[in-house]
């Protein structure tokens, strides 16, 4: 019988999520009784099934089919009239082949305190800046969580500490960020990753600290009107790793992360004009080879009651760019994406998303669907799938054409 857990390692990341949860209930009660009252328990808990149609590039990667389960727990307390509040939410999944994306993360651990004109937040936490559907392009706070999905919207906790100042003409925010966390990567048996694999074992890093350099950010962000503007800067490693050939312990060819020390100043910028929704990311980046500008922009306008329905229809468009064209590791240098959302706005919060990316340099096209409907008060269904045609071999994306999928989520909330 195959266990749960298939390595060692698997079970000792538990059991340290499992020690923390128990240590974080012992730390509520010592601030708050009774325990019972005064802690909301929410979360969820979900069996993923994956179909790849194709055969994998590497005879090593597994099947064309692969089952997953995944639990997410937040526990919340609050106190002093609401001024003051923890949040823990813990995250783990186990993979049916892959053993690095059978893997536990912290999503948050966070202390909040909340005064009229600042905010204080101090542990484990994520942060998302951005406006644009395709990609995420100034986002840059959290790192990536590779193995749960290409899509980058899944991230990894970021020890940090926020302090927000609140004024009439904006949000201050400024960020410490003690410890990087390296993105994570499928192993050797894993689908979704490139070829050759990625060697986590030998990331090199421009900074001598390595994962103890310390990282620092500002934001600006504020509402003006139908206009919300927010101009960041970053300071620190790289979340985005460049990548140069080498060979493992076994002498197989494998990418070697590389962590650069970078300067990122952008802005995001997203406008509410009636049915219109007009986005703009924008960033200029040094430290990371040579120097770039990237930016994505477009639209989203919203047909509301389609025929006569309670229905709405999304029509979305974005155009992607990236200075440094071919050479960008980036999938997305030269890119136009269409695509449409259907809110059928019904009890079970029906919803899909229809879209495709097409480079203009290559042909090359990226579909994507994603869509979910919830059953009852507790359940949620959610669907996915991604193919790709015409790529060429120069794109990022060409080490994965083959991992075309189609995914089925179920997912009980509690």
């Amino acid at each position: 019988m195959q266990t749960l857990f298939p390595n060692s390692r698997a079970a000792e990341k538990w059991t340290v999520i499992r020690r923390l949860c128990g240590a974080f209930i012992l730390l509520l009660s010592a601030l708050h009784a009774p325990l019972s009252c005064a802690v909301e328990y929410t979360g969820y808990i979900s069996g993923e099934f994956r179909f790849f149609p194709k055969n994998a590039a590497d005879p090593r990667q597994h099947g064309n089919t692969n089952w997953s389960v995944a639990i997410q727990p937040e526990i919340y307390h609050e106190w002093d009239d609401g001024r003051q509040s923890i949040a823990f939410v813990p995250f783990f999944r186990w993979d049916e082949h892959d053993s690095k994306r059978t893997h536990g993360d912290i999503r948050e651990l966070l202390w909040q305190k909340a005064a009229d004109t600042w905010e204080l937040r101090i542990g484990i936490g994520k942060v998302f800046w951005g406006v644009a559907e395709s990609q995420h392009l100034v986002d840059i706070i959290n790192q990536t969580d590779l193995v749960e999905n290409i899509d980058a919207e899944e991230k990894l906790g970021q020890p940090m500490i926020n302090l927000a100042l609140i004024r009439d003409w904006g949000t201050i925010d400024l960020f410490m960020l003690p410890g990087f966390r390296e993105r994570t990567f499928p192993g050797k048996k894993g689908r979704l990753r490139s070829q050759p694999r990625v060697d986590t074992s030998q990331a090199i890093y421009d900074s001598s600290r390595e994962k103890k350099h310390i990282d620092w950010a500002i934001r600006w962000s504020h509402f003006i009107g139908d206009w919300d503007v927010g101009i960041s800067h970053f300071y620190g490693t790289s979340r985005d790793p460049r990548f140069r050939p080498g060979l493992d312990s076994n002498g197989e060819p494998v990418g070697i992360p590389i962590y650069d020390i970078i300067n990122q100043t952008s802005i995001d910028v997203q406008a509410t004009k009636g049915d219109w929704l007009w986005k703009l990311e924008a960033l200029y980046r040094s430290g990371q080879d040579s120097s770039y500008y990237a930016s994505i922009g477009g639209f989203e306008y919203t047909l509301v009651g389609v025929l006569d329905s309670p229905m709405d229809l999304g029509l979305i468009a974005e155009y992607s760019y990236d200075d440094r064209g071919n050479t960008s590791p980036s999938a997305f240098e030269d890119d136009l994406m269409f695509g449409m959302r259907f809110a059928f706005n019904d009890a079970q919060s029906t919803e899909i998303l229809l879209g495709v990316v097409s480079d203009l340099d290559s042909n090359g096209r990226f579909f994507n669907l994603e869509a979910e409907r919830r059953f009852g008060q507790n359940w949620l269904l959610s669907v996915e799938a991604r193919a790709w045609s015409d790529i060429a071999d120069d794109d990022p994306f060409s080490t994965i054409s083959d991992d075309d999928y189609i995914q089925i989520d179920l997912a009980r909330y509690f």
